[in-house]
């Protein structure tokens, strides 16, 4: 027993030891702050105007940048859903445009009756016309010229554009062969049936059509808009779905304007919110425009944040467009510390220096938040997706803004309501009113007309019932010992539950979450999966350099990578233009050891098979500049595994070779949404623990923080992965702002508990949650208040911003009020 004494007095000392360490070397930040602001409160308590109109000014300023802003929206998908540096990016040099549509039937879409309709579509859609000023054309003019002709629909040209040829030709699946070579119909047929499985078609369930344009772009941009105008007015015969090279990038534009009207509503409801928060039944105390000056702060950063980016030239994404929820949120939050540091003021003081007093108090509170979520969201900035970049610069900067505009002219909005309570104004009138009811008056009289009380004993406001019962109720309650038990158990089902979903979180993004859900391009995505997702990519493979394939040895080469290609497990065949070649040289005894004899021979085979010539770049010398050739993968092969396979086996040919599939762009990021997400995390985590460091003068409670972020941080992958939210380059930008806000409830309460006068860890714990427990619920409800619209957007990236901050505000509201106070009184009961 005594051992055990002496242990547990050698680890007391240790741990007060580490306490007042972390206070003697991190306090002098803190403190040197709380100087500078009590000076700086003091100041704009003296000279409220200045403060109140140059904001207004500044603001007014930097709003000219929405001037420009048409000119940097900057939403082109493949560009800012993608990682920057991506592979494919730097493989891609044109992206065919084209227009498609899927043609579906629960019956047998092969049918001569079904076929006759396609056909007839088909015909509507070849002679649509369009208009382009004066001038009238249709598909024949914009069509993309091969073999000097336009390019063509494979399935409709076997049965030579006649239904009734299909009784009299057995089409094979999944390569027909006819005179002019194979023909891919697994781009053309969906849920195909075999004749007694052999590799006859009897029947499919879905025809696909392909419609390739010329490079003008815009007037092939015209005749895409004509051909979803004709397909959305199409009557329904048989199910009918459709989509363009254009149509997710013109879908996705369409979603900011989705939820214009939804911005709206929130700063109404936030209007409302704060104001209701701020009320009072005493005419005077009540703090209603202090409460709608805090709604206005924040509308004045976005301006100025915005707008400064704006005229810098920086572009605009449309996943900035949530910032203004983001930061109304933390715009309020400081309100509502602000205010509660008012209250707590001596009333028979002046204004300037219950103000000094006031920002003394919420210095480091408010300073930590901001200066956390802005690290947090620049940190983000080094993110390689130019939508996670927009957001988190638009939203760092607007946070900056948000930050300053708190000290300034919300300050100065509570210094001038301040004068007017001082003065003992009604608030609404601004006529002085009496503080006792005057014995001739009624009671109506006293509702709307008397005010300007306080505690005669403390000579401070009147407590908030609230806050009673944080300090009375709840705190208690709380610190009880059976309660605390309680806690850690709820703790561990939570710790559970974050971790199972972290474990089975889905990676990539859906392109048809880049679209309004009543999106036409929503049935086509749905229909391709259904119908053609059983045979995979058939990937493109280019020679980029001239090649001899007259040389033996150098073919050789060649042939060992299509054979390494040919032996992964994603690879099911290959179809090269110089196998068929050189099968076709062997039957007929061709000699090919030559150039001369090669190019000769190639010259013939390709007007036997004028199908392979747009694999073949020749010059006019007949010279090959460049081909191609094709890997079809396995069935239902996951794309991302056979694209970092290909690439790993391109890598290793000893020839240049080029991996290209137009999917492979968006695939790009499942390589490093994880792996960046991690680094974010990790390096933020860091960063906050650092800030907390410094501006919170006691090490474990600064340990506590960081403690927090991690936590919140797993439980909010963990619980959006169960909530149907997989982990891409979106919800990667509402992570990066989690990890900011999970700070900021935490820091609020930990300061609080260091800077309570009391000793007795609990005590310390109900004091600090009487001081800042009602603004911290109070901040919470109005950032969930503030995006609960979002919940019925018709976007899925706002609704995911949605879900996100609403578990980041619910987890580290949890942190905040219980979690950590209890694990504070804690480590106070072993220090």
């Amino acid at each position: 027993r005594k051992h055990a004494q002496r242990d547990a007095l050698r680890l007391g000392e240790h741990c007060r030891f580490l306490t007042a360490m972390g206070r003697s070397h991190t306090d002098c930040i803190g403190r040197h702050l709380r100087t500078a602001f009590k000076y700086l409160g003091y100041f704009i308590g003296s000279n409220p105007w200045w403060f109140f109109f140059t904001p207004l000014l500044l603001s007014a300023g930097f709003s000219s940048g929405f001037y420009f802003l048409k000119a940097q929206m900057s939403n082109n998908i493949g560009e800012q859903f993608t990682p920057v540096n991506g592979p494919a990016k730097m493989e891609r040099n044109t992206y065919g445009t084209y227009a498609t549509l899927i043609a579906a039937s629960h019956g047998n879409i092969l049918s001569v009756e079904s076929l006759q309709k396609v056909m007839e579509l088909d015909f509507q859609i070849k002679n649509m016309k369009v208009h382009l000023g004066n001038t009238t054309f249709e598909y024949a003019d914009v069509c993309a010229v091969v073999n000097g002709r336009c390019s063509s629909n494979s399935v409709l040209e076997v049965i030579s554009y006649n239904a009734h040829n299909i009784d009299s030709i057995n089409l094979t699946f999944p390569w027909h062969y006819s005179e002019s070579g194979g023909i891919p119909l697994f781009t053309n047929l969906g849920n195909v049936k075999l004749k007694n499985n052999s590799s006859v078609v009897e029947g499919a369930e879905a025809i696909q059509l392909f419609y390739y344009l010329e490079t003008n772009k815009l007037k092939a941009d015209i005749w895409l808009e004509g051909f979803i105008l004709l397909l959305s007015n199409h009557p329904i015969v048989f199910q009918v779905s459709y989509s363009t090279s254009m149509s997710m990038q013109w879908e996705f534009n369409k979603s900011p304007d989705s939820v214009v009207f939804l911005f709206s509503i929130t700063y109404i409801i936030a209007i409302i919110f704060s104001i209701a928060s701020c009320w009072r039944m005493d005419n005077v105390r009540t703090k209603v425009w202090v409460a709608l000056c805090g709604v206005l702060s924040t509308g004045l950063a976005v301006l100025s944040g915005f707008g400064a980016l704006l005229l810098l030239g920086q572009p605009f994404v449309m996943t900035a467009a949530s910032c203004p929820f983001m930061l109304l949120g933390i715009g309020i939050d400081d309100m509502f510390i602000l205010i509660s540091c008012w209250q707590r003021t001596r009333v028979l003081d002046n204004v300037p220096e219950r103000l000094s007093q006031t920002y003394s108090e919420a210095a480091v509170s408010i300073t930590i938040t901001s200066l956390t979520d802005t690290l947090a969201l620049f940190l983000g900035y080094t993110s390689p997706f130019g939508s996670v970049r927009s957001f988190c610069l638009y939203g760092g900067l607007s946070v900056v803004f948000c930050y300053l505009y708190s000290i300034t002219f919300l300050g100065a909005c509570m210094a001038l309501n301040g004068h007017r309570e001082g003065e003992n104004r009604h608030w609404f009138t601004f006529m002085k009113v009496p503080e006792d009811l005057p014995p001739s008056n009624s009671q109506v009289f006293s509702i709307c007309c008397i005010g300007g009380g306080y505690n005669r004993m403390t000579e401070k406001e009147q407590g908030e019932p609230m806050s009673i019962f944080f300090e009375r109720f709840y705190g208690p309650f709380l610190t009880h010992k059976s309660i605390k038990i309680l806690v850690f158990v709820i703790y561990a089902g939570y710790l559970s539950v974050s971790l199972y979903g972290c474990l089975t979180i889905k990676e990539g993004l859906d392109l048809r979450n880049l679209a309004l859900d009543n999106s036409y391009i929503t049935d086509f995505y749905q229909n391709q999966n259904q119908y053609f997702s059983e045979y995979s990519c058939n990937v493109m493979v280019a020679v980029k350099q001239p090649f001899p394939y007259w040389n033996e040895n150098e073919f050789e080469k060649l042939n060992s990578c299509i054979e390494t290609f040919e032996d992964l497990q994603y690879v099911n065949s290959t179809q090269a233009w110089f196998l068929a070649f050189q099968q076709y040289a062997d039957e007929t005894s061709l000699n090919m050891s030559t150039q001369e004899s090669f190019k000769g021979s190639l010259s013939q085979y390709l007007e036997l098979h004028p199908i392979f010539r747009q694999d073949i770049n020749l010059t006019e010398d007949n010279e090959i500049q460049a081909s191609r050739f094709f890997l079809q993968t396995r069935d239902r092969t996951v794309v991302k595994d056979a694209m970092l396979g290909l690439r790993k086996a391109a890598n290793e040919c000893p020839l240049e070779l080029l991996i290209y599939h137009p999917a492979f762009i968006y695939y790009d990021q499942y390589t490093v949404v994880t792996d960046n997400a991690i680094q974010t995390i990790i390096i933020a985590v860091i960063a906050m623990l650092a800030v907390s460091l410094i501006l919170i003068p006691d090490l474990i409670c600064c340990i506590c923080v960081a403690f927090a972020i991690g936590s919140v941080v797993v439980g909010v992958v963990g619980f959006m992965s169960l909530w149907g939210v997989s982990l891409d380059s979106i919800s990667l930008i509402n992570l990066v702002m989690c990890i900011g806000f999970s700070v900021d409830f935490s820091a609020h309460i930990t300061h609080a508990f260091v800077s309570s006068p009391k000793s007795d860890p609990n005590k310390k714990a109900i004091d600090s949650l009487a001081n800042l427990g009602y603004p911290v619920l109070q901040g919470a409800l109005s950032t969930i208040l503030g995006v609960v619209v979002l919940s019925v957007a018709g976007s899925y990236i706002f609704r995911t911003f949605f879900k996100m901050v609403f578990l980041v505000i619910l987890f580290g509201l949890v942190h905040g009020l219980m979690f950590i106070p209890v694990f504070l009184t804690l480590w106070g009961k072993i220090s």
